[in-house]
């Protein structure tokens, strides 16, 4: 469900806004308009939505209009043309009274500077927004100290800004914003100016805080690994366009232009692409029966011409692969009656839908046979094979992620090509 939709969005910063649109319709690029009006394109006609509860992280070099952006999602910045809604509620016409509401209730935002205050303690900094929103004393003490255990700084309650690390010091800019329990958290370069240790550590301390929430949190980031890393979906911008919006497995197979594709240069694909993503879902399955049967299974798999069977129950969730030989085997030696379990071949480990490709390629290298992928419920969703596997990799170099000749890809080809 998408909680945030963006219509048509321009920010034009100059004069006469109408202008510079009209000559952006007339298709003008950003340089021309600032060269003929002076005026500065922003934001070019955003047009996506964001679903309720994901990461989305809006990404693109310095001027290309991601901090614009966010800043017009609660109107810190106010729209030169188009439309924001919220919750089902344009914002772009709400009175500034309603809106500041709006924001106390539904939004909350974490900036690259802590902008904590030094005279104020921990517990008061985190309880800040609350305070503004006129909630009592004990209320806000109540909510910011939860928001500040949810962070990892319960015991420092009592300390002063000056006497964190800088990692701690964004930690209680993040409570800050929890505490106000929004809908809508924006995170502009909110981990940029960390240390990489420390950067990583709130990275994962942001996810596990989203493992257990619907909240919707858009991410402002210039830096890949970041985006790749915590990101639902991503959007690419380039001077004040939104180039690319999709998940970063759709992004990677699929750039849409040269500056995407720049973006995505030297990525290694199986540190990003899911099982999920490449799974075959035409290999023939075998509903497991109470006496289940040996002979029709192996008609089954001589019929269409495949070596090997997913075995499922009646629920789809997969049981153990079967193969001719197996089959064959059993037939010969006159166990045709038995258990259709008896002929699962062993050291069988299915992979999740949510593995990406380094994670499965020891399996898919070592198995003779295309292997299983499941949900977290144990369903079967489809297997992946060898071939599969290298296509993929090659499809990923075609787009231009490889042309370098990274080590990553060829690392990752290679035990599949001396298994094949």
């Amino acid at each position: 469900m998408d909680q945030i939709v963006i219509k048509n969005l321009f920010k034009i910063f100059g004069p006469d806004p109408k202008k510079a649109i009209s000559l952006i319709d007339q298709g003008f690029t950003k340089e021309e308009v600032l060269e003929k009006t002076g005026m500065t394109i922003g934001v070019n006609n955003a047009d996506f939505s964001i679903k309720r509860g994901e990461i989305f992280v809006v990404m693109g070099l310095s001027g290309s209009g991601k901090s614009t952006l966010v800043r017009m999602l609660n109107r810190l910045i106010d729209p030169s043309a188009g439309e924001i809604h919220i919750n089902d509620q344009n914002i772009t016409a709400m009175e500034n009274k309603d809106l500041v509401k709006f924001r106390l209730k539904h939004m909350s935002m974490v900036f690259q500077s802590f902008a904590l205050m030094p005279h104020l303690t921990v517990l008061e900094n985190a309880a800040f927004g609350l305070e503004l929103a006129g909630e009592s004393k004990a209320a806000r003490s109540k909510r910011a100290t939860e928001a500040l255990s949810q962070v990892g700084l319960e015991g420092w309650e009592d300390q002063y800004p000056k006497q964190l690390s800088g990692g701690m010091q964004q930690r209680v800019g993040l409570a800050r914003a929890l505490a106000a329990d929004p809908d809508i958290m924006l995170m502009d370069e909110a981990f940029s100016a960390l240390d990489p240790l420390i950067r990583t550590e709130m990275q994962d301390e942001l996810l596990k805080l989203q493992e257990d929430s619907d909240r919707t949190i858009v991410f402002i980031s210039h830096d890949l690994d970041e985006a790749l890393r915590i990101g639902d979906r991503i959007a690419i911008m380039e001077g004040g366009r939104v180039v690319q919006v999709g998940t970063p497995e759709e992004i990677l197979q699929n750039p849409a232009d040269d500056y995407v594709k720049a973006f995505f240069r030297g990525v290694d694909p199986t540190n990003v692409i899911s099982a999920g993503e490449i799974v075959n879902t035409n290999h023939p399955t075998i509903i497991k029966t109470k006496k289940g049967d040996i002979r029709s299974s192996l008609e089954l798999l001589n019929a269409r011409d495949y070596n090997h069977g997913y075995v499922l129950n009646a629920k789809r969730q997969f049981l153990g692969i079967i193969s001719i030989d197996s089959l064959q085997e059993a037939f010969e030696n006159g166990r045709s009656g038995e258990s259709i379990e008896a002929c699962y071949l062993p050291e069988v480990n299915p992979a999740n839908i949510n593995d990406n490709m380094q994670d499965i390629l020891p399996e898919v290298a070592s198995k003779s046979f295309p292997i299983p992928v499941v949900d977290d419920n144990n369903v079967f969703k489809g297997v992946v094979s060898k071939n599969r596997f290298l296509k993929t990799l090659h499809k990923s170099d075609i787009n231009g992620h490889n042309e370098s000749g990274s080590e990553h890809n060829e690392s990752a080809a290679q035990p599949l090509q001396h298994a094949l």
